[in-house]
């Protein structure tokens, strides 16, 4: 009875909807056969639901002293919708868990999304190239980190977000094969090839655990061939260097 009521339920109809919608259009464009020329949005938040599907974290969660917020901002004269990912960042260790050595991160990604008709929600990205994000920077050393549907649950795949004009709006795409794996901080060896067939989660993470606040616009994160138009937004195209020192991520 309770799997019947969330099969039945108004998100389930959308997503399948969406994903039928999907498959209708790579039938009819062919897009299977050849390289896509339209982005593929992964999340945009432009749409108010967008932000309560996505998780934040922090050394909070493990008894530290960092605050996290990703809250949705409407759009105005001057600025598009967007998430706020901002608070503070401590490095300071709780007194009463001795275990705890270390802090001074936060993070946020989208949940893990609910089941379609087709089952598993998953972003099949690999006839794609970039990871494309729209962002506003204060110019502070955050990750981009994805999660797949890997043998080890807790990898990540992660690179350095380098803008170039902080303050300002501007278009990074990172190639997908700059990422480099991770698990709980730490690189990965031997490498493995992302699988991009099967991305689960798409998330932000900030951990060069410099005290003191953060904040970071972020309107909207696609997959993209850059043959569609990120040029006329100055796009920063990023991968010919491994991710810098990758850290905690979002979990």
């Amino acid at each position: 009875m309770h799997t019947s009521a969330r099969l039945l339920s108004p998100g389930f109809a959308k997503r399948s909807v969406d994903e039928f919608k999907r498959f209708a259009r790579i039938a009819v464009n062919l897009e299977g056969l050849r390289t896509p020329t339209k982005p593929y949005p992964l999340l945009s938040f432009a749409d108010p639901d967008t932000v309560p599907q996505c998780k934040t974290m922090s050394d909070a969660d493990l008894g530290g002293f960092s605050s996290v917020r990703l809250d949705q901002i409407p759009p105005s004269h001057s600025e598009p919708a967007h998430a706020r990912f901002h608070g503070s960042i401590s490095t300071d260790l709780p007194r009463n868990r001795p275990q705890v050595q270390r802090t001074g991160y936060a993070g946020w990604r989208n949940k893990d999304r609910g089941p379609t008709i087709f089952g598993k929600s998953l972003w099949d990205v690999d006839s794609y190239t970039y990871l494309a994000l729209r962002v506003k920077s204060d110019g502070r050393k955050y990750f981009v980190n994805i999660q797949t549907e890997s043998i080890v649950y807790t990898d990540l795949h992660q690179h350095r977000l380098h803008t170039q004009r902080p303050g300002e709006w501007e278009t990074v795409l990172i190639n997908f094969n700059a990422f480099v794996r991770t698990n709980h901080g730490e690189v990965v060896e031997p490498q493995t090839e992302m699988l991009r067939q099967k991305v689960r989660t798409v998330g932000i993470s900030l951990t060069d655990r410099v005290p003191g606040p953060f904040d970071l616009a972020v309107s909207q994160i696609w997959a993209s061939n850059a043959l569609d138009g990120e040029a006329s937004l100055e796009a920063e195209v990023q991968g010919s260097a491994a991710a810098e020192n990758p850290g905690e991520g979002a979990r």
